[in-house]
Parts: structure tokens; sequence; C-alpha cells
């Protein structure tokens, strides 16, 4: 019998237990491991950020329904990996071993690589759900007393979806109670250009997203190395295609959301050869780490080289489908070594995401996600904004049951299927 643990329950985590669960069946042991007792839904962020959702809309406690599976679960964090006894270390002074570890952990929030960045300095984030409830306090805030906003990355980001839907759901928000006329927006970003999303643009994201910014009077800086935060003020260098700064702006702020670079979570970066210089680790096609065959890993914490070098870095986002397609690798390999083969699936790398805007919503899919692609496709409309409601319900629905199917393939397909629908009408 083997025992399989697997580190972190985001997107790729608790959907990696309910699919080991129904792969190998009864003989093996599978344990999870997540420093929360509570799933936590993270695309629902921006909407928690503004008040549209609440804690106990998109999080539920995960032992119930993991015990019905049979799936061990323990509530602690992650403090060291002993890769040569195959033991992982935890927060409460416990240890498991292990045969095969599969790291999910999501990504360590990098605020230090920006001075004055994050909800401990003068930034706010919709990373976490804890974040996304500070930054609805603030909110509060800057509808009692209106002021100027700024929304958008910071240097070294990579997961820029999130930043373009918080800054179109608040100003959605903001005109619904009547204050967005006496509140400036400016989008500020890492990026080369808007709608670059660190995947290079995908179809014509660069225009549709200009044409949504400018039709709600939010400006944007691009190519955006911001060096500092104080209190009500962000100072930005501007910089041309070569990284030299062309202007230099000092923005105050009322209230702000930028999205941090990432790095490695702690007991995952400080184990000597299974990651990058960043903490994110390293793994072969197989989604298994090329020095412990036996550490497997999915999600935001594997190391992905950009897409392209950009004058402010920039890292390649890993959405949801991306992640499915990881994560059902890893079952599948995990299995067959088990079953005495080797290592033979391959995730597809596509990426498939659902932006809502308030009002509207895009939604684009990329395969594969770096081009060039053999699909390129972006659609933008109400049905979108729908749409993620509709999988938000979904998705948290499923995991409350302990579904192993493929969420998100079969929500691209249908999606794509309704869009030409109504392109036809």
């Amino acid at each position: 019998m083997a025992h399989i643990v697997i580190l972190g329950a985001g997107l790729g985590g608790m959907p990696a237990a309910y699919e080991m669960r129904a792969a190998l069946g009864p003989p093996h042991r599978v344990t999870l491991v997540n420093e929360r007792p509570d799933f936590q839904f993270v695309p629902s962020n921006p909407w928690i950020a503004v008040g549209w959702r609440d804690r106990p809309a998109t999080s539920f406690p995960m032992a119930p329904p993991l015990a019905k599976k049979g799936i061990d679960f323990v509530a602690a964090r992650a403090e060291r990996i002993d890769t040569g006894a195959c033991q992982l270390h935890l927060s409460n002074g416990k240890a498991l071993d292990y045969d095969h570890l599969v790291i999910t952990t999501g990504p360590r929030l990098a605020f230090e690589a920006t001075p004055g960045a994050g909800p401990d300095g003068h930034t706010q984030s919709i990373c976490t759900l804890d974040h996304a409830e500070l930054t609805y306090a603030d909110f509060c805030k800057l509808v009692d007393k209106p002021g100027p906003v700024i929304v958008g990355s910071l240097p070294g980001a990579s997961c820029f979806g999130p930043a373009y839907e918080y800054a179109m759901i608040l100003d959605t928000e903001l005109k619904r109670r009547k204050v967005r006329d006496r509140i400036p927006m400016t989008f500020v970003t890492a990026e080369p250009y808007i709608g670059h999303l660190g995947l290079g643009g995908v179809g014509d994201s660069k225009s549709m997203l200009e044409s949504e910014l400018r039709s709600r009077d939010i400006k944007w800086i691009t190519n955006a190395r911001t060096t500092r935060i104080e209190d009500g003020q962000m100072f930005v260098e501007e910089v041309d295609d070569e990284g030299n700064v062309k202007r230099e702006h000092e923005l105050p702020f009322v209230h702000n959301m930028m999205i941090p670079a990432f790095s490695g979570v702690e007991a995952v970066a400080g184990v000597e050869g299974l990651c990058n210089p960043k903490g994110f680790v390293n793994i072969n096609s197989f989604q298994q780490n090329p020095q412990f065959e036996n550490i497997w890993s999915a999600g935001v914490c594997v190391a992905i080289p950009p897409v392209e070098s950009t004058p402010v870095p920039c890292g390649t986002p890993k959405t949801g489908y991306m992640i499915e397609s990881m994560v059902t690798a890893i079952v599948h390999n995990v299995r067959d070594v088990l079953a005495g083969g080797k290592p033979s699936h391959e995730g597809t790398l596509a990426a498939f995401c659902l932006a809502d805007m308030g009002d509207t919503g895009g939604a684009f899919v990329a395969i594969p996600q770096i081009p060039p692609r053999n699909v390129t496709w972006f659609k933008k409309g109400k049905w979108v904004h729908w749409a993620k409601i509709a999988f938000e319900k979904y998705f948290i629905y499923k995991m409350k049951r302990g579904s192993s199917e493929p969420f998100f393939e079969k929500t691209v397909l249908r999606l794509m299927g309704l869009a030409r629908l109504r392109d036809k009408q």
C-alpha cells in the first residue's frame, strides 16, 4: 500500500485528492494537507472585495466531504520536506511519511519585492480571502470619502486577469452607488501593453481591453515599474521598450489594489534541488521533479518560464484549465508508477479564463498557452458575467460532493459552443 500526500488544497489540490482517490482505489492511502481547514474559491475574491460575495458563499470546511471519499485531511502548515526520509514535517509537530508527494501549494505573495506593498504596508490585495475582506473594508472607506484609485500589478506579477476584473467590477459598483464621478481611476501594470496578460496577448485582447478601460474612463500606465508605495502615494517609473525610464509618476490614491509578484512557499523553496531560484518547483513534461522522482507538482507553484522578455518582468499565469490538466497528468502517472510502469501522461498546458467585468465579461482560450497557438479565442459579453457566476456555483457544489470530473475542460467546450451559437444569431 502506498501513501500519497497532497500538499495544498486550492484549485489544484482539492480536485487532485478526489481524482487520486478515484484512480487508485482502496488499497492506497491519500492524505490532503492544507494550512487552513476551509476550501476557498479564489476566483470569487474580486466580488468579495466590493461586497458582492461573503466568506460563507465561497468557502466551506473540507474535512467532511473528504472523509466521505476516504481521504485523510490534516489542517496544518508544512514546515519542512525531508526528501531523504520521505517525510513532510508539519506545524503541529507531526511528520507524515509519503511514498509520493504532490505539491499544489499555490504561491507565496512576495510583497517584499516592492517596498511598501501588501496589507501590512500600503496596498490592498485580492489574492486570498482574508486579503479580499480587508480590501472590502478599505473600499467602504472609499465610498464614504471618495478619492483617486489605483488598480494593477507590481513588477514580477504573473496573474493579471484579477486586476482587470477588480478594476471593472469596482467601476460598476461605484456607479451603482453614484460616486464614480468623484473617483478618478488609473490602471498601473507591469505588462508591456494592455491585454498582454503575461501571455503575449490572446487574440484581440489588447484592443478589446483598451476599449473597455477607455469606455469606463480608466486611464492606464503600462511598462510600469512601481518602485515604492507610501501612505496615499505610489511612485512609478514608466519605461520604454529598452527598459529606460521615460517618465516618473507620483500617483496619489485613497484606495488601491495591486497584484504582487509570486514566489515559492518556504517549506518547498527550502529544499535543495527541488526548485528554481524563485522557489517554484522544477518539473519535467510529466509534472515530475527531475531530481526527486516521487515528488510531483501542479499549479501556480510550478516553474514555467515567461512567454517572452518584457521591459518590466512579467511572469506566466497558470489558469484553472492548465492546473486541471496538470493534476490529471499527475494522477495518471502516479497510478502507472505504482503499477510498475513509467510516467507517460502530459498536461495540455492550455489557458482558459472567465473574467467578470461587473456588468459584462470577457472569456479567452489559448491552446497552447504559449504562442504560436492552435486555438486563440477571445469573446466579450454579458453572458460571460453570468457564466462565471454559474461556474462558481458549479465548482463549489462539485467540490462539496467530491466529484473528480474535469470541470474546466467541459466548461471550455460548452462556452465556446455557446459563443458560436450567439455569433450566428
